[in-house]
């Protein structure tokens, strides 16, 4: 089993930015609880307001996907619609 590693950044349009500031706190505190979650967080960058900075880490394959697959369906999957993903994923 290797380890998912997922790090980059996102970029919030600005109509979207105060949905995805509220719903933040939540999404994050749900992928932590969920099964092989290692680290999780996602950080207002210092310079640009609508940008993102990104750090997954789960277990495996498996649990990464299981991830993806209940955001895709969450409240945070339909507030971040319009964002703009700039993601590399790499398993160590």
């Amino acid at each position: 089993m290797s380890k998912v590693i997922l790090k980059g950044y996102i970029i919030v349009p600005h109509d979207d930015l105060n949905a995805v500031e509220q719903a933040l706190p939540s999404h994050t505190q749900l992928t932590l609880e969920e099964e092989g979650c290692l680290i999780f967080q996602v950080t207002k960058h210092d310079s640009d307001p609508n940008r993102f900075d990104v750090y997954e880490e789960f277990v495996d394959r498996a649990a990464f996907n299981a991830h993806q697959a209940r955001v895709k369906n969450s409240h945070w999957g339909g507030v971040t619609l319009n964002v703009a993903r700039y993601y590399e994923i790499c398993e160590e």
